[in-house]
């Protein structure tokens, strides 16, 4: 039997690979040129840019790709940990390291407000619980019918999955700038943290649990390990592919439809583009399925994202890998983000992988991105012609007043990407930054279903699916679809599964 993938970011190649040792025939097509959808990567001068994640949790999914086939993933990519994990900076200049080494997070709390150190013991009691549950029981697990939820729903009910992020965190801590710092993580996954659900907490204990890492050569290495693993067992890779349309036959997909080329004829096919534009454009009027254009129109989505990357002409190594600056407005930053506007002083991630692999950049040398949330095209249209460069130079101005002194004159080799670039080239519906929002009314069985109920052979995995976005999200994602898919063999006939395994 065959498989065909469509898309080649980290969910698709996942996908790829576990369809691959399942016994299926596999083809993964992309429309780009190169390969990692929103992790892709980007070299000028000698400059080396990762264009989208940079944080690496629960190495073990990745390990278990290659351990699939009998392989070892440390033979092929080295993972190096982070440390800091980040460095978080508030509006008044005040840094907290965020890190590995547990009693030095309790005195730098301690600095911060002494009584936070018991509410922040209190805070990871409850994050372990919500991994525990959330992502050790259910993180992997189908929510592909409405009692898949309802058997889960009175265990996160109890751990307060209903609450945000913000008000969990709250809960536990009480000093302003820790109540921030607690309340970020939403953020690397695409959540406002005062409309996420708090079930998201849990990344406190999976960090803690499994660090924080970075792909030596850049997270661009671990997407091209992986297409040499699913190379060597042959899964096959068609690049400058766009599929125009889903084929689908009395309800069953027979394969895809490739613009100015041959159709591709396949078994099943999963999906790992966005599901808004999946099933927004890419089925013939004729085929049924829920998601009406009204519908998904209906559905909230993530923040879209400004991102400046650059190289400079000099070191700075007082920066950490990871560092994020808050600006003077937080929550009221991000309502006017969700009503459109372009913010004047926004809250800045800063990537600086030359932290720790230093061949990123040429000797004496830096490279960095830096991240900012700005709104989608949902709210409104923007245009970034014009909001681009004013955008950039706000970001100029605030870098380098707060950490980059002299940064104007060390610049090299830049270059930014907007919520154009997600729409147009990413295919994420309005340019969402990472799909639809993480909101609880959007998760679980509420979220895009890994497999679809309307039309038989079609999966789906990536940020928009469960159990969402960020690396380990979208590899999880991919165990999924292999469950469904192993399920679904099940209840083959048995003439049919006889075929599958000649």
């Amino acid at each position: 039997m065959k498989a065909l993938v469509l898309g080649a970011g980290l969910g698709g190649i996942a996908a790829a690979l576990r369809l691959r040792a399942l016994g299926f025939a596999v083809e993964v097509i992309e429309k780009q040129s190169d390969a990692g959808g929103r992790a892709r990567a980007k070299v000028i001068e000698g400059y080396h840019f990762d264009l989208g994640p940079t944080v690496i949790t629960a190495p073990d999914l990745i390990d278990d790709l290659f351990a699939l086939f009998g392989e070892q993933r440390e033979h092929h990519l080295k993972l190096i940990p982070v440390d800091p994990w980040y460095r978080l900076i508030d509006a008044n200049g005040r840094a907290f390291d965020y890190a590995a080494d547990f009693n030095a997070q309790l005195a730098q709390i301690a600095q911060f407000n002494p009584d936070d150190v018991q509410g922040y013991r209190l805070l990871l009691e409850h994050a372990e619980k919500l991994y525990q549950k959330g992502y050790v029981e259910l993180g992997d697990q189908p929510f592909t019918r409405l009692r898949d939820f309802f058997k889960a729903a009175p265990h996160l009910i109890r751990l307060r999955a209903d609450r945000t992020v913000s008000q969990l965190v709250n809960r536990y801590i009480k000093h302003p700038s820790l109540r921030k710092f607690f309340s970020m993580h939403s953020l690397l996954v695409g959540g406002d943290p005062f409309r996420t659900s708090s079930i998201y907490t849990l990344i406190h204990a999976l960090e803690r649990r499994s660090g924080i890492w970075f792909a030596q050569g850049g997270t661009a290495e671990l997407v091209q390990a992986l297409i040499a693993l699913a190379k060597r067992h042959g899964v096959t890779f068609r690049f400058d592919h766009e599929v125009a349309q889903i084929n689908v036959s009395k309800q069953r997909t027979t394969g895809v439809e490739v613009r100015n080329r041959l159709p591709i004829e396949s078994d099943i096919v999963v999906s790992n583009l966005d599901p808004p534009r999946l099933y927004g454009s890419l089925f013939a009027s004729e085929v049924k399925h829920r998601h009406s254009a009204k519908r998904i129109a209906r559905q909230r989505f993530s923040f879209g994202l400004f991102v400046w990357y650059f190289g400079t002409t000099r070191r700075y190594p007082h920066v950490a890998h990871h560092t994020v600056l808050f600006g003077e407005r937080f929550e009221p930053l991000l309502q006017d983000i969700a009503k459109g506007v372009v913010p004047d002083q926004p809250s800045l991630y800063l990537h600086r992988p030359t932290a720790t692999d230093q061949r990123l950049a040429p000797v004496g040398h830096d490279s960095f991105y830096v991240l900012a949330p700005v709104p989608n095209h949902q709210a409104r249209r923007i245009d970034w012609d014009i909001k681009g460069p004013q955008m950039r130079a706000r970001i100029l101005q605030q870098l380098q007043a707060r950490l980059l002194p002299g940064l104007e004159a060390a610049l090299a080799a830049e270059f930014y990407l907007t919520p154009d670039y997600f729409e147009r080239d990413l295919g994420s519906e309005y340019g969402a930054g990472f799909s639809i929002a993480p909101t609880l009314q959007q998760s679980a069985f509420f979220r895009y279903h890994n497999r679809c109920n309307d039309i038989e052979g079609l999966y789906l995995c990536g940020a928009g699916t469960h159990p969402g976005a960020g690396i380990p999200g979208v590899l999880c994602s991919a165990k999924v679809v292999e469950r469904l898919v192993v399920e679904d063999m099940q209840r083959m006939p048995l003439a049919s599964k006889q075929a599958f395994a000649s």
